[in-house]
């Protein structure tokens, strides 16, 4: 989903909580990551990995100029054979210490989560880790996170839009001293870029 798209999105939810409620969800997001510099970790469940949320967060952190916020995707069934960026294994939130940030999407109950995923974040909340979770909102894994944004089954919205309003308003706000480019940049550039005339022949 395009800044174009979440724009018109974001109209279409107007007068609802769902824009509130994402944004306050993605300032705490950025605001952990940003102020304790430790890194982002994002984790989903065996059956559910957040590679959308991972490339929409790589991209924030590239055109807001917040480098914080491109996360470590942690994936359940990595294997040491797979591109590095693909094979960081759950051993990293065991190794998670204060001042990172994990952040768990799914969209399933903690049965459905696992135990063992379950146990990590515990563990990593010991050790100082700032715990966030996007899902159902029931369950451990609410009771585990710092903060939580919830996504009720058969709500109007989607685990995947949602992620998408996160992901676009963690990049959005200035962070102080350093200018960032608001989606109404974005969208002022990206129309500057289509209307421009062709650049002259070589």
């Amino acid at each position: 989903m395009d800044a174009v798209r979440v724009a018109l999105l974001r109209e279409v939810l107007a007068g609802t909580e769902w824009l509130g409620a994402t944004r306050r969800f993605a300032a705490v997001l950025r605001g952990s990551v940003v102020s304790h510099g430790g890194g982002l970790l994002l984790v989903g469940t065996a059956e559910y990995e957040p590679w959308h949320l991972a490339a929409h967060l790589v991209d924030e952190a590239a055109w807001s100029g917040t480098p914080e916020l491109a996360p470590t995707l942690v994936r359940h069934h990595a294997r040491p054979s797979d591109p590095a960026h693909l094979a960081v294994g759950l051993g990293r939130i065991e190794a998670a210490r204060r001042g990172e940030t994990l952040l768990v999407a799914s969209p399933q109950e903690d049965a459905a989560r696992g135990a063992a995923l379950l146990e990590r974040v515990a563990d990593a909340r010991r050790a100082g880790v700032t715990v966030l979770a996007l899902g159902p909102g029931e369950g451990d894994l609410t009771a585990l996170s710092h903060e939580s944004l919830t996504v009720p089954d058969g709500s109007e919205l989607d685990l995947d839009t949602v992620q998408h309003l996160v992901s676009a308003a963690a990049g959005e706000n200035a962070r102080p001293g350093r200018t960032r480019r608001s989606l109404r940049d974005r969208l002022s550039r990206l129309a500057e870029s289509l209307t421009a005339p062709p650049p002259p022949p070589w």
